[in-house]
């Protein structure tokens, strides 16, 4: 199983031939090789998670691919015939086993309504939290998509975070909204957090690839 990192939030997950999308959004440059994506997977709401142009171009390449997202995204994407996930829940698509965590947002203000939000859980192996440090209880996490940069993100939460869910190996995602030196700073607070628990962390800039 191949992992690539896109700008912003977006992964590409590949195995067996076949592609997994996790938030293609605002600040995700197009995606191209879409021809064998089985199913598009939207953490939540936000525009920096999901547009109608990444969806309308997938689902141009590659129709009839399925969307899956809460109960928000299905209620803002209403043009789209979103398959609602919740926490607690496992699809399983081809090669692809995709488990739920999670349910909501984290907070940004007081001001600001918390929506939906779905951590996803693919094959065992990859953790994405989507907005949130929801922790997958009772899974070793391989590879741990740990945001790095957002306006309701603390560092020192997010290495809490890090520190929760004992990934294997971790990179750093979410991470469009802060210059380089701010993005280099927090790679290195996540790197310390994942090695306090024998683990490393990936610098992965957007079109880099690990595998699993």
């Amino acid at each position: 199983m191949r992992v690539t990192k896109h700008e912003h939030a977006a992964l590409r997950i590949d195995d067996s031939g076949r592609t997994l999308l996790i938030d293609p959004g605002s600040f995700t440059t197009p995606l191209d090789d879409l021809s064998d994506v089985v199913a598009v997977v939207i953490t939540h709401e936000h525009p920096d998670h999901w547009t109608a142009g990444h969806l309308d171009r997938i689902l141009e390449m590659a129709p009839g691919t399925p969307i899956y997202g809460p109960q928000g995204v299905a209620d803002a994407a209403a043009g789209y015939d979103v398959i609602v996930v919740s926490p607690g829940d496992t699809v399983t698509l081809d090669s692809f086993t995709l488990r739920f965590f999670g349910g909501v947002h984290a907070v940004i203000h007081e001001s600001i309504p918390v929506v939906d939000n779905v951590g996803v859980l693919v094959n065992d192996e990859l953790y994405y939290p989507g907005d949130s440090y929801a922790v997958p209880k009772g899974v070793k996490v391989g590879l741990l998509a740990a945001p790095i940069g957002a306006p309701w993100l603390k560092i020192g939460e997010a290495m809490d975070f890090v520190l929760a869910v004992k990934p294997d190996r971790a990179f750093g995602t979410h991470d469009m909204t802060l210059s380089v030196i701010g993005r280099d700073m927090g790679r290195a607070r996540l790197k310390w957090a994942t090695e306090q628990n024998g683990g490393s962390f990936l610098a992965l800039d957007p079109g880099d690839s690990t595998d699993l």
